[in-house]
């Protein structure tokens, strides 16, 4: 090999060597070359720039030093001495380097940088010389030389690329902190980094070359931060032309952009200070994957812990929070998920999400809505302040979410929650009181129509209110202290709960007592029967019932499986038994070969709901000794949140329920010397929830806890004559239920009590009238005779038939229990005794029934002013007609007197739930409801609810129609249990309600011009109001049959007033409304009905003529089309928007569309039983029952009513009306007409007003409330209107 020519030096041009070092030329050998060079770099080492004359003289061997040979030496280490010569050259000679060629001077620094490799080894021989040759580089900072060169770029990638290969976890911090002074004081002092060599900074932050070399990636990371101010415009220029102007090309990292942002913003957020805007324009695409790609990236950015970018960056914040509203599902998604670490690491955003995380809360998507649910709970469960009670309440919308995932979601969340912070006290009793109210929304779920809502409600109560896995006395206290913190609602939940598991626990019994029965067809029946209940009962019916067959195969074929089961729901059973035996059966049931067995848990989900985790008599003594604390003052109530007085109520009433459920974990002498206490006690709630607590337990003490006997008997006699009404009521009781000689004890009660009757002090016989009126009930054949002549001569015509006291004229319509007068409480005591009276003897024997029916039809007729004195309130009239209403009722549950009911009756009746008064609409509804669902009342009377279409109240309406769809419901269901109820189809079908609701509607009062429109649309309104329900499905050609039925109407007379023509068109003028209304809503109801509907003879008459034919119609063609279509308006349009039908009693009735389906699930029974208050509440503060019963606005009374002539009364052991079906107060003629009707009859005494007709939600008449009747009603209809429109928002 030939040396290239060397560049003469300026002395005689011979290289000079240092003193010892001979000539270096290829003839020599690789060690002996080392040998020299080292020589030559240690001359080289102890060199600096002022050594000039040595600068000159070596001046020839630093151009040699720079020649092919050296810098394309195969050997290493040779290579290595000659790069360390060639840094000290460039140090010694700095700032102008020997090399002028470009050329020379590239191919000496990709030389330079080819060595650099040899870092990478720290453990190597050499590893020194390469450290010293790195150090003198960045020191001198030779590289900067390359600025001059056209192509330094080339040289600058070569050395950056091999500087981040290099670096690893062995290397010291000298090395990083050379290398970064290297490659920093090139970016910085250079002219600017080109796009090849910011990627050979960037590629290293790119998730998978950093999780390669986490070395590079923090060599890299600190390189931007030093060189932050140079290099940001360059990575601007990037982002620009990627995110902008869409040039991918740019670069081989334009793939990865949006990583390089989130690491770069975790950097140093000024390397993006112009990026950002950039990121704004992205989020505006019209790609839906560039805009989620772009949210996943800010979501990580605005969610980072430390991350001040929503602060410094406003536009783009609220550009990002638009995106929650974005039209592509992922993203929302994206956005949602990102909430959740937004609220954890910067609460201060929470006010900035909290709108869209509302709007997203109802999103269409179940995921979305899942996901809002995760955020807000996650965020509660690391810090409950993180949270606002705006974002928990979207949580407990999503309780009654459609899908059972949200639901599920939102219900476990809100119960962690609980758990966390009410039960374990985590974050103090501050956090606990913000979420007190979990604990109520999570039992009312429990009104929901769902079993799978119920069972998760159970679950959650037995795992998280009151964990089953703590020990007795830590569970009971738990419990004690959740019952007393209840709402009504929720103490109701719960209180079905028990009665639902106990229920079940009945059904499991039954059906293990058929199977010690012989084998039968009709037990095999039997058993079907009670599988087919307890699977109503586990989630999705139809597998349930398959598994239940199953479960009852293996129960028949398994003694000891049947034993367990039995142990289970034995009274006598422990809650640690109840553990063995369901551990024991699924351990039965297991098939271990099976990884998912669905059988095994439907049969779990059977053994939680039956077996007795939280009561036992264990547990009743340790709440009874709560409950001793409590009264003793000893207790931790103020520590708990609760006044003594309201936790001794509240555990009195918690063993009350429980007594009902667990009667035989009372019987213990301790448990009843505690409720002896209690019954001597002056709060009248804590001593009645006593009594009946004997009642349901005490059926063994009078055999084995004599002493208890003793001391319990006269403490019931002296609550029967003194105590409060409803202690009497349970005093009688309790005495009927637990004692053998109850004749005895009953006439010891009986005759005292009847004596001393005094009409004239009315505060003092409201107990003994509800004690003698039980009494006469519960033994019916000792007392009916003696009770009769108290009837006849004191309850009727000593107090009923006398006013004693004048009123409180304040013109309410309704006033709180206290400010009921005494005589009036004892008016309505002496009705209910009436009727008590009459359903023990169960007969009308004595025609008593008649009498009485005729007396309380009388009240109803007299608006509750039975002697027309006009001395009683109205809100006292209003109480009577609700106990008079409600009696007739109460009689028609019993068949002796419901056959003597006659039709005006019945109708008398129905009315009271049009009443004027909202509190006596409310009641009666209720009370109506509850009897109709126990199948105790005929269906008659569920047609009584198609006259709450009128009701002006849009709540009662819509109360009226979940009564509705709950009891129509409840008779389907009972049908398809009852194979016997096919017999009875007449009583039980709800089609066969239509004719009542007809004849019902036929003999409306209001109904007095049949031919006009809007009477007619009212008739209409009731109709669809009752037919809507029953026409949801045509089931078994229901359509047809209610046709068939209606039509077959029309060819009868009405039995009422057979010969009254106007009474029978009226009748056919509903049954054409009716097939009108089925034909609108119905194109199956003109097929064939092969079943011929069955009329009620009380009702329609067959007509004398047999070839008669009523196929008249009487409806027009022109009423047909308004009834169709409504009335034409006339103009100007806007003058009407808000005025009221002139139809008495009707407010327009504002139809309010129904909410999107994805976002509630709200139950069709919880209206009835959670809305509806006690029966006396008084306290409702609607604002449109306020309205109403205060200023009896808006409705107009209709003045062309005909006045029907009031008919005579006849007194036996009461008096008789036969009723004037009015609802508007009748002019004054007619009243006077009435008035000398009844004076003749000798039924009423000298001044009695006239018989005023029954009223219907409002009278707008007599009363100087109602002058301010046009302006303020105009004002409320606006007011109910804009009420119903925010409804629908």
């Amino acid at each position: 090999m030939e040396f290239p020519q060397q560049q003469k030096p300026a002395g005689d041009g011979k290289i000079v060597y240092p003193p010892g070092v001979k000539e270096i030329t290829d003839k020599i050998s690789n060690d002996e070359v080392v040998k020299r060079l080292k020589m030559v770099v240690k001359t080289y080492m102890d060199m600096d720039q002022d050594s000039e004359e040595e600068k000159q003289q070596y001046l020839g061997l630093a151009l040699h030093l720079a020649s092919e040979f050296f810098l394309r030496n195969p050997n290493k280490d040779v290579r290595l001495l000659v790069a360390c010569c060639l840094a000290d050259i460039f140090r010694i000679y700095a700032p102008e380097a020997p090399y002028t060629s470009h050329d020379k001077l590239k191919d000496i620094f990709l030389f330079i940088t080819r060595q650099l490799k040899g870092l990478e080894d720290t453990k190597s021989p050499q590893f020194n010389r390469y450290f010293y040759l790195l150090e003198n580089l960045a020191w001198v900072k030779s590289y900067n030389i390359c600025f001059e060169l056209e192509d330094c770029n080339e040289i600058f990638i070569q050395l950056f690329k091999t500087l981040f290969s290099v670096i690893n976890n062995s290397h010291n911090q000298k090395v990083q902190m050379h290398m970064m002074d290297l490659m920093s004081s090139i970016i910085m002092e250079g002219d600017g980094v080109t796009q090849e060599l910011l990627d050979t900074i960037l590629i290293n932050l790119i998730p998978a070359h950093k999780n390669l070399n986490k070395q590079a990636y923090d060599l890299a990371k600190t390189l931007l931060k030093r060189t932050v101010q140079t290099i940001e415009t360059c990575i601007a220029n990037f982002f620009n032309q990627v995110l902008v102007m869409g040039k991918s090309s740019v670069s081989d990292l334009s793939e990865h952009v949006f990583d390089l942002i989130q690491e770069l913003f975790a950097i140093d957020p000024m390397l993006l200070t112009s990026v950002m805007p950039q990121l704004e324009f992205k989020l505006k695409s019209n790609d839906g994957e560039e805009r989620l790609a772009v949210v996943r990236l800010l979501a990580k950015l605005f969610g980072a812990k430390d991350s001040e970018l929503a602060s410094q960056n406003r536009p783009l914040w609220q550009c990002f929070l638009g995106r929650f509203n974005d039209i592509h599902v992922p993203v929302r998604l994206e956005c949602v998920k990102f909430a959740s670490h937004c609220l954890m690491n910067h609460p201060d955003l929470a006010k900035d999400l909290t709108e869209y995380l509302k709007v997203r809360s109802h999103d269409p998507e179940e995921a979305i809505r899942h996901d809002v649910i995760v955020t807000i709970i996650n965020a509660g469960k690391k810090d409950l302040n993180l949270v606002n009670d705006q974002l928990l309440g979207f949580v407990r919308e999503r309780t009654l979410d459609k899908r059972w995932r949200v639901r599920k979601e939102a219900m476990m969340g809100l119960a962690q929650l609980y758990k966390k912070y009410c039960l374990h006290h985590e974050a103090g009793k501050e956090s606990a009181q913000k979420i007190s109210w979990i604990k109520d929304k999570l039992l009312h779920i429990y009104y929901q129509n769902s079993i799978d809502d119920k069972l998760l409600v159970e679950k959650i109560f037995a795992q998280y209110m009151v964990p089953h896995s703590l020990d007795t006395e830590e569970k009971m206290k738990c419990l004690y202290y959740l019952y007393s913190c209840l709402d009504t609602n929720a103490v109701k939940a719960l209180n079905e709960m028990w009665k639902c598991q106990n229920m079940l626990r009945s059904l499991v019994k039954e059906l293990l007592d058929l199977h010690k029965l012989p084998v039968s067809e009709a037990n095999n029946t039997a058993m079907l029967g009670k599988l087919m209940s307890i699977a109503k009962n586990l989630p999705d019916a139809g597998k349930a019932q398959d598994f239940m067959k199953k479960f009852n195969q293996v129960l028949s074929e398994d003694e000891k499986l049947r034993i367990q089961l039995e142990m289970l729901i034995s009274p006598t059973c422990s809650c640690k038994q109840a553990e063995i035996c369901v551990r024991e059966i699924t351990r039965k049931l297991t098939f271990p070969k099976q990884p998912s067995n669905p059988f095994l848990e439907m049969v779990k989900f059977l053994l939680e709901r039956i077996a007795p985790v939280h009561i036992d008599s264990e547990a009743i003594s340790a709440l009874v000794k709560l409950l001793n604390k409590s009264i003793e003052g000893t207790a931790d109530d103020e520590e708990e949140g609760v006044t003594p007085d309201t936790a001794i109520r509240s555990g009195l009433e918690l063993l009350k329920v429980l007594s009902f459920t667990h009667p035989t974990a009372f019987h213990s002498a301790e448990t009843y010397e505690s409720l002896l206490q209690c019954l001597k006690m002056e709060d009248d709630k804590v001593a009645e929830a006593a009594i009946q607590i004997f009642r349901n337990t005490g059926q063994k003490i009078e055999t084995e806890l004599q002493q208890i006997r003793s001391t319990l008997i006269p403490i019931l006699h002296q609550k029967a004559k003194r105590g409060t009404p409803h202690q009497a009521k349970q005093a009688v009781h309790c005495i009927h239920a637990i004692f053998n000689n109850k004749e005895v004890q009953l006439a010891q009660i009986f005759e005292p009590l009847s004596r001393s009757l005094n009409a004239d002090v009315p505060e003092q016989l409201i107990t003994p009238l509800v004690s003698l009126g039980h009494i006469s009930m519960l033994a019916p054949d000792q007392f009916a005779s003696p009770m009769k002549s108290i009837v006849a001569n004191f309850i009727v015509k000593d107090l009923l038939m006398n006013d004693r006291s004048v009123g409180n004229k304040n013109g309410k319509l309704w006033s709180a229990d206290e400010e009921v007068s005494p005589e009036v409480l004892a008016k309505v005591q002496a009705i209910k005794l009436l009727v008590r009276w009459l359903l023990g003897m169960k007969n009308n024997q004595s025609k008593s029934a008649n009498s009485t029916l005729r007396l309380l039809s009388a009240m109803l007729v007299s608006e509750g002013d039975l002697t027309e004195q006009k001395k009683i309130s109205k809100s006292d009239m209003s109480r009577l007609r609700l106990a008079a209403g409600s009696a007739i009722m109460k009689l028609a549950q019993e068949p002796c007197y419901h056959e003597i009911i006659t039709p005006e009756q019945f109708q008398l009746c129905g009315l009271v739930i049009n009443d004027e008064c909202y509190q006596v609409r409310q009641i009666f509804a209720q009370k109506l409801h509850l009897a109709l669902v126990k199948l105790l009342l005929p269906l008659e009377y569920l047609a009584v609810f198609a006259l709450c279409a009128k009701d002006p109240v849009k709540e009662r309406r819509a109360h009226a129609r979940q009564c509705l769809l709950k009891n129509i419901s409840v008779r389907r269901e009972y049908i398809k249990q009852n194979p016997l109820a096919q017999e009875k189809l007449v009583s039980l079908l709800p089609e066969y309600v239509v004719p009542f609701m007809i004849h019902l509607l036929a003999h409306d009062p209001d109904f007095t011009k049949p031919h006009e429109y809007e009477q007619l649309k009212d008739i209409k309104e009731c109709l669809w109001f009752m037919l809507e329900v029953l026409m949801t499905k045509n089931e078994n050609n229901s359509h047809a049959f209610l046709r068939k039925m209606v039509e077959n109407i029309k060819q009868t007379k009405d039995a009422q007033c057979p010969e009254d023509a106007k009474a029978n068109e009226k009748l056919y003028i509903v049954c054409d409304v009716a097939l009108f209304v089925i034909a609108n809503k119905s194109t199956a109801c003109h097929l064939d009905c092969q079943k011929e509907p069955v009329l009620p003879s009380k009702f329609f008459l067959v007509q004398d003529k047999q070839e008669f034919k009523n196929d008249k119609e009487y409806l027009t063609g022109e009423m047909r089309q308004m009834l169709l279509t409504g009335k034409p308006k006339p103009a100007p349009v806007l003058a009407t928007v808000n005025k009221t039908l002139t139809v008495p009693g009707r407010r327009i009735i504002q139809k309010t569309t129904t909410a999107p389906d994805t976002t509630s699930n709200t139950s069709t029974n919880s209206s009835p039983l959670v809305t509806a208050n006690n029966k006396n509440s008084s306290t409702d503060s609607s604002e449109s029952r306020a309205q109403e019963n205060n200023e009896n606005p808006v409705i107009k009374k209709d003045e062309t009513k005909k006045d029907e002539p009031s008919q005579k009364l006849v007194a036996d052991a009461g008096i008789e009306a036969s009723p004037v079906r009015r609802r508007g107060r009748p002019t004054k003629a007619a009243a006077a007409a009435a008035a000398a009707a009844l004076k003749e009859a000798g039924a009423l005494p000298a001044g009695g007003g006239g018989g005023k007709g029954r009223k219907r939600a409002s009278d707008t008449t007599t009363d100087s409330i109602n002058v301010k009747m046009s302006k303020q009603s105009q004002q409320q209809s606006d007011e109910g209107t804009k009420r119903q429109i925010d409804l629908q928002r």
